[in-house]
């Protein structure tokens, strides 16, 4: 299929493009069950374990404010237990994320950032510790395994690359909700300092703020 028919496969009949949201991520491992304990142990929401006959079985978490879920089991996948590298889990906190799992006992990574840029890349080469100097959004990850070793990456993002969020501004958790609040509030304080009087709009001001963050756009001053 040519680059020009996936595009058009991807527009209903008005000429607008469908949503397509990834739903779920299929991972190998060796033994369910150990897999099933660990994943609980994480602490994400299991959704299924369903069983047909000898041969299949199907096993279906989704991680805290995920719209994504992952999905392993018996018949699903002819992949090498062990081979899915690089699953990114976006936090808005590294430090928080990583000190969670910690206290439930996976062995995660120090916290650390990529030399000369802000993407994570396979491998340890180019790996300094600590993270981003500039907290750059993006910048900060920490990793671990599951007990066949697939990876699993977090990475610290609290603003947007342009166009990344459409049709609104939309929080996955509570937690995020939060968090985003108490940037908006710290930008706005400066803001207040700057013209020198106080804001009777603030709520205003912090939606936009808000907004801006997360579509990417330049942030209000």
């Amino acid at each position: 299929m040519s680059q020009h028919e996936l595009q058009s496969t991807a527009r209903n009949a008005s000429g607008s493009t469908v949503d397509m949201k990834l739903e779920v991520v299929v991972i190998p491992v060796s033994d369910v069950d150990r897999a099933k304990e660990f994943y609980i142990g994480l602490g994400w929401k299991l959704d299924v374990d369903i069983t047909k006959g000898d041969r299949f079985r199907v096993v279906h978490f989704t991680p805290p404010g995920s719209h994504c879920s992952v999905l392993f089991g018996d018949g699903v996948t002819t992949d090498k237990p062990g081979s899915v590298q690089g699953l990114h889990l976006v936090v808005s906190d590294i430090e928080a994320a990583r000190t969670a799992l910690i206290s439930r006992g996976v062995n995660v990574s120090a916290i650390f950032h990529d030399v000369g840029g802000v993407f994570h890349h396979a491998g340890e080469e180019g790996r300094a510790s600590g993270p981003h100097p500039a907290r750059t959004s993006y910048g900060s990850f920490a990793a671990f395994n599951d007990p066949d070793g697939n990876g699993w990456v977090f990475q610290e993002v609290t603003e947007r690359l342009p166009g990344r969020v459409r049709d609104g501004t939309t929080f996955s958790s509570a937690t995020d909700l939060a968090s985003a609040l108490r940037r908006a509030a710290a930008a706005h304080g400066t803001h207040e300092a700057v013209s020198g009087e106080r804001d009777e709009n603030w709520a205003d001001w912090y939606a936009d703020f808000i907004v801006h963050e997360q579509t990417g756009e330049p942030l209000p001053t």
